[in-house]
Parts: structure tokens; C-alpha cells; sequence
């Protein structure tokens, strides 16, 4: 299953992602870079931010801060990652920034239940503006 994170909401796209990945199915998610959470913005970047100071920078625990990598770690968190099927699940889920040459004339699939169209409030915010707010601007060279 080929998800297109464009305008989904995190979340919900990615329980249904989580539960296709436990089931057996090969999940791989495009434009991750696009997917959308909602809330307020200085709400979610201080949320992110205090995250990302705790511990000590040599022990962690340690944020992804590329798009693509920040989904993976959304998706881990919705899987019994430490059980043997959770790990084989995980290794059956890719995602990506843009759209890889190995996606193009695939069928590609939406969530439709997760759009982020569907919001009552227009308070949101793109993993992309995310991740360059807690320091991830280096992704954008790839």
C-alpha cells in the first residue's frame, strides 16, 4: 500500500498505516514532508522543543528531525515494536520525502477519513515546519 501524506492528518493516517503494517502489508508513505498536525503552532513547537532538551546530548533520548524519519517514529509509537510481530511490522514500513523513482506508476492511495480538510479549526501546522523549528533544516538538500 503507497499512502500519499499530502494534507493527512498525522495521526490518523497513521493508525491505519500501523494496523495494514501489522496485518502483513508492505506500507510505504510519499511526501511525508506534507502531512499535517493540528493544534496551535507556538502550542506544538514548545511541545517539540522541551522534548527535544531533555536528557543530556550524548545519552539522549534523541528526536528525529527529518520529515521522513519524525513519520517512521510516529508510526514505531503505534506498534508493539519490542514483540516479534511489531519488529516484523516495522520493518515493513518506508517512508519518504517527496516521491522515490520506485513509486512512479504505482497506484498511490489516500486516507480519505484522515484528511486534514475535514477540520473544524484551521489551526495547523506541516511536519516540515516542524522539523525545521526543532533544527532539522539540513534535510532540505537531499
Amino acid at each position: 500500500m503507497i499512502i500519499d501524506a499530502t494534507n493527512l492528518l498525522l495521526g490518523r493516517f497513521a493508525t491505519v498505516a500501523a494496523k495494514k503494517a501489522l496485518l502483513g502489508e508492505e506500507i510505504i508513505v510519499i511526501n511525508c514532508e506534507k502531512a499535517v498536525m493540528s493544534g496551535r503552532r507556538k502550542q506544538i513547537i514548545q511541545k517539540h522543543k522541551d522534548r527535544a532538551e531533555l536528557g543530556q546530548f550524548r545519552k539522549g533520548p534523541f528526536f528525529k528531525r527529518r520529515p521522513d524519519m519524525y513519520v517512521k517514529r510516529v508510526l514505531r509509537g503505534m506498534i508493539p515494536y519490542k514483540q516479534e510481530k511489531g519488529r516484523i511490522a516495522y520493518k515493513k514500513i518506508r517512508c519518504y520525502i517527496g516521491v522515490p523513482e520506485e513509486v512512479n506508476g504505482k497506484k498511490i492511495e489516500t486516507v480519505p477519513s484522515a484528511n486534514a480538510d475535514k477540520l473544524k479549526v484551521l489551526r495547523s501546522m506541516t511536519v516540515a515546519d516542524i522539523c525545521k523549528q526543532i533544527g532539522g533544516d539540513k534535510w532540505q538538500n537531499l
